[in-house]
């Protein structure tokens, strides 16, 4: 069974709206630090938000004020909902799981997003 999984990618407008959502098997859930990622072609994989098991939430610049990452502990799902996307949002979005000291560290296999202009 895959650690992680993510679900709710598809193609939307620039200026709408998704949300991810991602899955987690397994007893760690709520001690880890669930984080999403994202790897446009040709560039590298950049972290954009993660929350602790605390529920502390950290963003990237470049989508702060536009996305908003929870986590339901009880179901085991940490989600990221996007609004007013752009373009260069563009991307295959990954969920990651670990403990604070990288003593697990798991990836999703990956859901794209496609933001047309």
């Amino acid at each position: 069974q895959v650690p992680v999984a993510e679900s709710g990618g598809g193609l939307v407008q620039a200026g709408g709206s998704l949300r991810l959502s991602c899955a987690a098997s397994g007893r760690f859930f709520s001690r880890s630090v669930m984080g999403w990622y994202r790897q446009a072609p040709g560039k590298q994989r950049e972290l954009i938000a993660t929350i602790t098991s605390g529920s502390s939430t950290n963003y990237a610049d470049s989508v702060k004020g536009r996305f908003t990452i929870s986590r339901d502990n009880a179901k085991n799902t940490v989600s990221l909902e996007m609004n007013s996307l752009k373009p260069e949002d563009t991307a295959v979005y990954y969920c990651n799981m670990r403990s604070s000291n990288y003593a697990w560290n798991y990836w999703g296999q990956g859901t794209q997003v496609t933001v047309s202009s």
